[in-house]
């Protein structure tokens, strides 16, 4: 029998055991007792008539209907907090909050400008960087738990509600430290990298994936490589002459300690882009996308 009068309470106790992961930390982080926690989720599975957790040795576990279920509660509770937001943030942003998902090269190396004029100018948002991969982000952008992504393309997704904008195109380059050129200058082409130390991005990640295929046209194939995630950590190696490294050209632009190093063949580009979704924008993002990014939302 379906009901009009949902108890919301008994939803958030089960959305933070699932955050939590057990009845005892629930207890613990919302200041209640074990005893309520357990009695609020056996009424909630009393009233769906199914259950919601597997009891065992090592603690809970969801059901597939616990799965089912914690999938719309994230997502109202998510346009709940927008919705509270939008209460809150006032069109002028004495206070409010702007919450960016970005990779962590984006974020080090191209917007920093942009928000550090933010917080000057609106000194009372608070501003949180979320970094992770494509897909963790737009899970979070989902669930509403980031306001926009900055990230670089493709972006996979089904969201039909997603506006995916280009912001601008990079290229990469191999590069390495400037005192180490003179080892490496006579290197013109891919097929010179061989057998060349080379600092490359992780494998499937989007920049190496692009790399990869280039190779494989050429038929080349590298023997000396060293895997980073993080474009600050293929610096720091290249500084610690570890090898010649893989990376958006601009985060070298100007930088007096490394040296490009040019090949004839064309190197791949990608495009940075803007995702959101306009319908839980709030001011402060929407100040942020229009004023920093010179965005009209429409």
């Amino acid at each position: 029998m379906f009901k009009s009068n949902i108890n919301l309470n008994l939803y958030k106790v089960f959305y933070e055991v699932s955050k939590y992961g057990s009845f005892s930390k629930t207890a613990e982080f919302t200041y209640t007792t074990q005893s309520a926690i357990s009695k609020s989720i056996k009424k909630l599975e009393e009233e769906l008539e199914t259950q919601l957790f597997y009891r065992n040795s090592n603690g809970i576990e969801l059901t597939e209907k616990g799965r089912e279920l914690l999938f719309y509660v994230e997502k109202s509770y998510g346009n709940l907090l927008t919705a509270e937001r939008l209460m809150l943030e006032t069109e002028n942003l004495e206070r409010g909050k702007l919450i960016i998902g970005l990779p962590s090269h984006i974020a080090s190396f191209f917007f920093f400008d942009k928000i550090k004029d933010f917080h000057n100018k609106y000194p009372n948002i608070e501003i949180t960087l979320t970094s992770g991969s494509t897909k963790q982000l737009l899970e979070l952008l989902d669930k509403h738990r980031i306001d926009f992504i900055i990230d670089t393309s493709p972006i996979n997704t089904t969201n039909m509600d997603l506006e995916i904008i280009k912001l601008s195109t990079i290229k990469y380059t191999f590069f390495c430290k400037k005192d180490s050129y003179p080892v490496y200058k006579n290197i013109k082409t891919l097929k010179d990298l061989e057998n060349i130390p080379l600092v490359l991005p992780v494998p499937a990640t989007s920049n190496r994936k692009a790399l990869d295929e280039l190779l494989l046209k050429n038929n080349i194939k590298l023997n000396k490589i060293i895997n980073i995630h993080t474009s600050e950590v293929i610096l720091n190696a290249v500084k610690n002459n570890l090898g010649i490294g893989y990376i958006i050209s601009k985060i070298i632009e100007g930088n007096d300690e490394f040296k490009t190093i040019n090949v004839k063949e064309p190197l791949p580009t990608t495009d940075i882009v803007l995702v959101y979704n306009k319908k839980f924008l709030t001011n402060a993002p929407m100040k942020f996308i229009e004023d920093y990014i010179e965005l009209e939302i429409k």
